[in-house]
């Protein structure tokens, strides 16, 4: 019996060798994996953010600094007549400014008078047509913060139109990043009604 004794003693330490070296892989195989994963997932975001980037150009261009509160400066509502030639319609308006600082907006305020005339001249000649879509407000709204800017002092450049070959446009972007900062930031509608 003793021999048999000896033998069943010599087996399970290989057994518990085996084991061991088992479990101790398979425990390394687990913490790799959620290395890979939490590392997959730090780069993920840096993935997304140059596919957004890349998505939409347009919000790349305007930079705004995320720890610099603007101030909104809202105007009163404006009513006004359109230009249309086959009825009498009118829009009435809700605008307010965006600007970088409590300083131009009491600018703004100091200028009131030129400003809202600049704006009421910019809404009577537009149309009910040219002001339905978004393409039409977002022009607009262009056209209200060059109108601001100049009504405060500044000089403006009209942008030029869009020209049918593709060598124009690339100028016109070039023209954008050379033109000056405006006092106006941001023209932001509240309220928009046309009849």
């Amino acid at each position: 019996m003793s021999a048999a004794a000896a033998t069943a003693d010599a087996p399970p330490p290989k057994g518990k060798k085996k084991l061991l070296i088992i479990v101790g892989a398979a425990v390394l195989v687990v913490v790799l994996a959620v290395v890979a994963l939490l590392m997959m997932k730090k780069s993920a975001p840096a993935d997304d953010e140059e596919a957004a980037e890349q998505t939409a150009p347009a919000k790349a261009a305007v930079k705004h600094d995320p720890k610099a509160v603007p101030t909104f400066v809202p105007l009163d509502p404006f009513t006004v007549n359109l230009a249309d030639r086959d009825a009498e319609r009118y829009a009435q308006v809700g605008i307010t400014l965006e600007v970088g600082d409590t300083a131009t907006g009491d600018q703004i305020k100091a200028y009131m008078p030129a400003i809202r005339n600049n704006i009421l001249l910019v809404l009577a000649e537009k149309t009910a047509a040219q002001m339905m879509d978004r393409e039409g407000k977002v022009k607009l709204a262009g056209q209200i913060q060059r109108e601001t800017s100049r009504a405060m002092g500044y000089e403006v450049e009209e942008p030029e139109e869009d020209a049918a070959d593709d060598e124009a446009p690339k100028k016109k972007k070039r023209k954008k990043a050379a033109a000056p900062a405006l006092p106006v930031t941001g023209v932001h509608f509240s309220n928009f009604i046309i009849q």
